[in-house]
C-alpha cells in the first residue's frame, strides 16, 4: 500500500513539473508573441508614417505642378496670340524671319498642348473634370480643330484632309471632344515626316458617329500598342520636327473617350502609318431638328 501511495506521489509530482514546464513556456511564448506584435505594430506605423509623407510629397507635387502649369498658360497664351497677329502681317519679314516666326509658333503650340496635358491630368487625378453632355454638331466642332491645326501642318509640309458631312449630331461634352480630337490631330502632326498626309473623317455606322484620325507616320510597334495609354508612356517612335512629349495625351484621350461612355480603337502598322477611330454616340433632340431644318432650308 506504501509503494502504491509513494508510486502515486511520485507521478502527481511529475504531472505538477510537467504543467509548470508547460506554463512556464506559455508564457514565455507569450511574452515572445507580445514583443512581436509591439514590433509589428511599431514597424505598421513606421510604414503609415512613411506613407503620409510619400502622399504628401505627392500631393505637394502635383499643386506644383498644377500651379506652374496653370501660371504658364497664360504667358503662353499671350504669345501664340500675338505670333499669330504677326503672322497676318507679315509682308514685311524676310524670308528667314518668317521661318523662325514659324519655329516659334511650333514652338509655342507644343507648349501649350503641354501644359494643358498637365493640368488635365491633374484634374483627372484630384477630382475629375465635370462631365456636360450636349446635342454638339461634329462637323464643326472638329472641323474648328483641322482649321487651327493647319496653319502648323503647312509649317511641316503636312497635308491635313478633312471633308466632314453636311451634320453630324452627337451627344458629348464640348470641352471634351475639343481635348480628344486637339491630341489626337496634335499627335499625328506631331510624329509624321514632312511631305506627308493626315486624313481625319467622320462615318455615320448605326447609332453612332465614327470620326477617325489617321496619319502616315512610323506606326505604333506591337510593344508600345500594349502600353498605349499608360501616362506617362514615351513610345519608341519620336516626334519628327523636334516637339516635346509629356506621354499624357493619349491618357487623357483615353480617360475622357471612358468618361463619356464611348469607346477608342487603335489601328497601326509599322511603316504604314496609324488610325485612331472615336465612336460616339448619335444626338437626339431639338438642335437635331434645327439642323435638319437648316439644310432643308438651303
Amino acid at each position: 500500500m506504501e509503494t502504491l501511495i509513494s508510486v502515486l506521489i511520485g507521478l502527481l509530482l511529475v504531472v505538477i513539473v510537467l504543467q509548470v514546464r508547460a506554463y512556464l513556456k506559455l508564457k514565455q511564448k507569450n511574452k515572445l508573441i507580445l514583443v512581436q506584435s509591439r514590433e509589428i505594430k511599431r514597424q505598421i506605423q513606421e510604414q503609415e508614417k512613411r506613407n503620409k509623407e510619400v502622399g504628401d510629397l505627392v500631393h505637394e507635387k502635383q499643386q506644383l505642378i498644377g500651379l506652374v502649369s496653370h501660371d504658364l498658360k497664360g504667358p503662353f497664351n499671350r504669345i501664340f496670340a500675338l505670333i499669330q497677329l504677326m503672322e497676318l502681317t507679315n509682308e514685311n519679314l524676310t524670308e528667314e524671319q518668317r521661318e523662325y516666326l514659324g519655329k516659334i509658333h511650333q514652338i509655342v503650340a507644343d507648349g501649350l498642348s503641354m501644359i494643358r496635358n498637365l493640368l488635365d491630368n491633374r484634374r483627372l487625378e484630384d477630382q475629375g473634370i465635370d462631365h456636360t453632355p450636349e446635342n454638339l454638331n461634329l462637323s464643326h466642332t472638329v472641323g474648328s480643330l483641322v482649321k487651327n491645326y493647319r496653319t502648323l501642318a503647312v509649317k511641316k509640309k503636312i497635308q491635313i484632309h478633312f471633308e466632314p458631312p453636311a451634320q453630324a449630331i452627337v451627344l458629348a461634352d464640348k470641352m471634351y471632344l475639343n481635348r480628344i480630337f486637339e491630341n489626337l490631330i496634335s499627335n499625328a502632326l506631331k510624329f509624321s515626316p514632312e511631305g506627308k498626309n493626315i486624313f481625319v473623317s467622320i462615318e455615320e455606322v448605326g447609332d453612332k458617329f465614327l470620326v477617325k484620325v489617321k496619319d502616315e507616320g512610323p506606326g505604333i510597334t506591337k510593344e508600345d500598342q500594349k502600353n498605349l495609354y499608360r501616362k506617362f508612356q514615351r513610345l519608341s517612335a519620336r516626334p519628327t520636327g523636334g516637339e516635346s512629349s509629356t506621354g499624357l495625351g493619349l491618357s487623357i484621350v483615353k480617360a475622357l473617350v471612358e468618361k463619356m461612355g464611348s469607346e477608342i480603337i487603335c489601328e497601326s502598322e509599322e511603316g504604314v502609318g496609324t488610325t485612331f477611330t472615336v465612336k460616339l454616340d448619335k444626338g437626339t433632340g431639338e438642335l437635331l431638328k434645327k439642323e435638319n431644318q437648316k439644310i432643308a432650308i438651303n
